[in-house]
Protein backbone atom coordinates (compact mmCIF):
# COMPACT_ATOMS: atom_id res chain seq x y z
CA UNK A 1 0.00 0.00 0.00
CA UNK A 2 1.50 3.31 -1.14
CA UNK A 3 2.81 5.44 1.97
CA UNK A 4 -0.26 8.15 1.32
CA UNK A 5 -2.77 5.89 1.82
CA UNK A 6 -1.39 3.62 4.36
CA UNK A 7 -1.11 7.50 6.61
CA UNK A 8 -5.04 7.94 4.96
CA UNK A 9 -6.04 4.90 6.57
CA UNK A 10 -3.94 5.39 9.86
CA UNK A 11 -5.70 8.93 10.69
CA UNK A 12 -7.91 8.96 13.48
CA UNK A 13 -11.26 10.29 12.31
CA UNK A 14 -14.58 9.20 11.77
CA UNK A 15 -15.33 6.31 10.11
CA UNK A 16 -17.17 7.63 6.76
CA UNK A 17 -14.93 10.65 6.81
CA UNK A 18 -12.08 8.14 6.57
CA UNK A 19 -13.58 5.70 3.98
CA UNK A 20 -14.00 8.95 2.01
CA UNK A 21 -10.18 10.27 2.39
CA UNK A 22 -9.02 6.47 1.63
CA UNK A 23 -11.28 6.14 -1.49
CA UNK A 24 -10.12 9.76 -3.05
CA UNK A 25 -6.84 8.64 -2.35
CA UNK A 26 -6.71 4.99 -4.31
CA UNK A 27 -9.09 7.62 -6.92
CA UNK A 28 -6.26 9.69 -7.29
CA UNK A 29 -3.82 7.09 -7.62
CA UNK A 30 -5.32 4.23 -9.82
CA UNK A 31 -8.35 6.02 -11.39
CA UNK A 32 -12.01 4.90 -11.09
CA UNK A 33 -11.13 1.11 -11.26
CA UNK A 34 -9.67 1.33 -7.77
CA UNK A 35 -13.19 2.35 -6.11
CA UNK A 36 -14.26 -0.66 -4.89
CA UNK A 37 -15.70 -2.43 -1.86
CA UNK A 38 -12.80 -5.07 -1.22
CA UNK A 39 -10.42 -2.56 -2.22
CA UNK A 40 -11.24 0.54 0.07
CA UNK A 41 -11.65 -2.23 2.75
CA UNK A 42 -8.30 -3.34 2.20
CA UNK A 43 -6.78 -0.01 2.41
CA UNK A 44 -8.31 0.48 6.16
CA UNK A 45 -7.11 -2.78 6.66
CA UNK A 46 -10.87 -4.65 7.39
CA UNK A 47 -12.96 -7.02 5.93
CA UNK A 48 -15.33 -5.42 3.47
CA UNK A 49 -18.64 -6.53 5.33
CA UNK A 50 -17.54 -4.20 8.40
CA UNK A 51 -17.09 -1.34 5.40
CA UNK A 52 -20.84 -2.02 4.47
CA UNK A 53 -21.59 -1.07 8.03
CA UNK A 54 -20.79 2.64 7.15
CA UNK A 55 -21.46 2.54 3.04
CA UNK A 56 -24.37 0.90 1.86
CA UNK A 57 -23.28 0.13 -1.66
CA UNK A 58 -21.05 1.83 -3.97
CA UNK A 59 -23.12 4.68 -5.22
CA UNK A 60 -22.93 5.41 -1.79
CA UNK A 61 -18.81 4.97 -1.73
CA UNK A 62 -18.64 7.28 -4.47
CA UNK A 63 -21.12 10.06 -3.55
CA UNK A 64 -18.83 10.63 -0.30
CA UNK A 65 -16.03 10.94 -2.67
CA UNK A 66 -18.41 12.98 -5.11
CA UNK A 67 -19.27 15.18 -2.04
CA UNK A 68 -16.10 15.76 -1.04
CA UNK A 69 -15.01 17.03 -4.47
CA UNK A 70 -18.16 19.56 -4.79
CA UNK A 71 -16.99 20.80 -1.46
CA UNK A 72 -13.47 21.18 -2.90
CA UNK A 73 -14.66 23.21 -5.96
CA UNK A 74 -16.65 25.39 -3.71
CA UNK A 75 -14.10 26.55 -1.70
CA UNK A 76 -11.65 26.85 -4.70
CA UNK A 77 -14.13 28.90 -6.96
CA UNK A 78 -15.10 31.07 -3.63
CA UNK A 79 -11.54 31.77 -3.33
CA UNK A 80 -11.04 32.28 -6.89
CA UNK A 81 -13.98 34.74 -7.34
CA UNK A 82 -13.32 36.69 -4.12
CA UNK A 83 -9.27 36.93 -6.01
CA UNK A 84 -10.63 37.86 -8.94
CA UNK A 85 -12.66 41.14 -8.23
CA UNK A 86 -10.17 43.61 -8.94
CA UNK A 87 -8.07 44.39 -11.43
CA UNK A 88 -3.67 45.31 -10.21
CA UNK A 89 -4.86 48.75 -9.29
CA UNK A 90 -8.07 47.45 -7.35
CA UNK A 91 -10.95 49.33 -8.64
CA UNK A 92 -12.26 46.11 -10.64
CA UNK A 93 -14.08 45.88 -13.76
CA UNK A 94 -17.11 47.07 -14.67
CA UNK A 95 -17.99 43.68 -16.95
CA UNK A 96 -16.79 41.00 -14.97
CA UNK A 97 -14.15 39.79 -16.60
CA UNK A 98 -11.47 39.31 -13.75
CA UNK A 99 -14.28 37.84 -11.78
CA UNK A 100 -15.25 35.10 -14.75
CA UNK A 101 -11.10 34.48 -15.61
CA UNK A 102 -10.18 33.60 -11.92
CA UNK A 103 -13.23 31.21 -11.47
CA UNK A 104 -12.61 29.78 -15.40
CA UNK A 105 -9.02 29.63 -14.39
CA UNK A 106 -9.93 27.66 -11.07
CA UNK A 107 -12.35 25.17 -12.65
CA UNK A 108 -9.54 24.31 -15.00
CA UNK A 109 -6.89 23.98 -12.70
CA UNK A 110 -9.27 21.82 -10.26
CA UNK A 111 -10.25 19.78 -13.29
CA UNK A 112 -6.49 18.90 -14.58
CA UNK A 113 -5.15 18.14 -10.96
CA UNK A 114 -7.79 15.80 -10.58
CA UNK A 115 -8.97 14.02 -13.74
CA UNK A 116 -10.39 10.74 -12.32
CA UNK A 117 -12.45 12.97 -9.32
CA UNK A 118 -13.54 15.21 -11.77
CA UNK A 119 -14.47 12.43 -14.66
CA UNK A 120 -16.59 10.77 -11.39
CA UNK A 121 -18.34 14.04 -10.60
CA UNK A 122 -19.47 15.14 -14.18
CA UNK A 123 -18.64 12.23 -16.14
CA UNK A 124 -22.37 10.14 -14.85
CA UNK A 125 -25.84 10.98 -13.33
CA UNK A 126 -25.60 13.18 -10.71
CA UNK A 127 -27.01 11.30 -7.49
CA UNK A 128 -28.08 14.14 -5.80
CA UNK A 129 -30.04 12.34 -3.45
CA UNK A 130 -27.04 11.04 -2.05
CA UNK A 131 -24.74 14.06 -1.71
CA UNK A 132 -25.68 17.27 1.46
CA UNK A 133 -28.50 19.41 0.55
CA UNK A 134 -27.08 22.73 -0.78
CA UNK A 135 -23.35 21.99 -1.79
CA UNK A 136 -24.08 21.26 -5.04
CA UNK A 137 -25.95 25.19 -5.61
CA UNK A 138 -23.01 25.82 -3.02
CA UNK A 139 -20.43 24.84 -5.42
CA UNK A 140 -22.55 27.06 -8.15
CA UNK A 141 -22.55 30.07 -6.46
CA UNK A 142 -19.72 31.74 -7.70
CA UNK A 143 -20.70 31.21 -11.44
CA UNK A 144 -24.12 31.80 -11.12
CA UNK A 145 -22.86 35.60 -9.60
CA UNK A 146 -20.27 35.66 -12.20
CA UNK A 147 -23.48 35.11 -14.70
CA UNK A 148 -25.55 37.82 -12.89
CA UNK A 149 -27.99 35.01 -11.40
CA UNK A 150 -29.36 34.45 -14.88
CA UNK A 151 -29.83 30.51 -14.76
CA UNK A 152 -29.31 30.20 -18.03
CA UNK A 153 -26.39 32.31 -19.10
CA UNK A 154 -24.81 30.29 -15.70
CA UNK A 155 -25.74 26.99 -17.41
CA UNK A 156 -24.02 27.61 -20.39
CA UNK A 157 -21.24 29.20 -18.88
CA UNK A 158 -20.84 25.62 -16.95
CA UNK A 159 -21.46 23.80 -20.60
CA UNK A 160 -18.00 25.88 -22.27
CA UNK A 161 -15.87 25.50 -18.87
CA UNK A 162 -17.19 21.82 -18.78
CA UNK A 163 -16.43 20.56 -22.87
CA UNK A 164 -13.31 22.40 -22.45
CA UNK A 165 -11.88 20.54 -19.56
CA UNK A 166 -13.54 17.48 -20.73
CA UNK A 167 -11.78 17.56 -23.66
CA UNK A 168 -8.37 18.80 -22.22
CA UNK A 169 -8.16 16.06 -19.14
CA UNK A 170 -9.15 13.76 -22.51
CA UNK A 171 -6.20 14.47 -24.29
CA UNK A 172 -8.75 15.26 -27.35
CA UNK A 173 -7.18 18.57 -28.44
CA UNK A 174 -4.46 18.32 -31.10
CA UNK A 175 -1.21 18.49 -29.53
CA UNK A 176 -0.62 22.05 -30.79
CA UNK A 177 -4.11 23.50 -29.66
CA UNK A 178 -3.24 26.49 -27.79
CA UNK A 179 -6.07 25.53 -25.12
CA UNK A 180 -5.14 29.34 -23.35
CA UNK A 181 -5.97 31.13 -26.33
CA UNK A 182 -9.38 28.97 -26.61
CA UNK A 183 -10.10 29.76 -23.32
CA UNK A 184 -9.57 33.55 -23.85
CA UNK A 185 -11.87 33.12 -26.65
CA UNK A 186 -14.96 31.63 -24.98
CA UNK A 187 -14.80 33.64 -22.11
CA UNK A 188 -14.65 36.85 -24.15
CA UNK A 189 -17.81 35.92 -25.84
CA UNK A 190 -19.30 35.25 -22.73
CA UNK A 191 -18.27 38.73 -21.37
CA UNK A 192 -18.98 40.38 -24.92
CA UNK A 193 -22.85 38.84 -25.51
CA UNK A 194 -25.38 41.23 -22.91
CA UNK A 195 -27.61 38.21 -21.11
CA UNK A 196 -30.80 38.62 -23.24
Amino acid sequence: MPDALQAVARAPKDRRAQIADTARALLDAEGPQALTMRRIAGALGIKAPSLYKHVPDKAALEALVVAAGFAEVADTLAAAAADGTGDADGTGDADGTSKLAAIAGAYRAYAVAHPHLYRLMNYQPLRRDLLPAGLEAQAAQPLAEAAGYDEARARAMWAFAHGMVSLEIDSRFPPQADLDEAWRAGLAAFVSSPAA
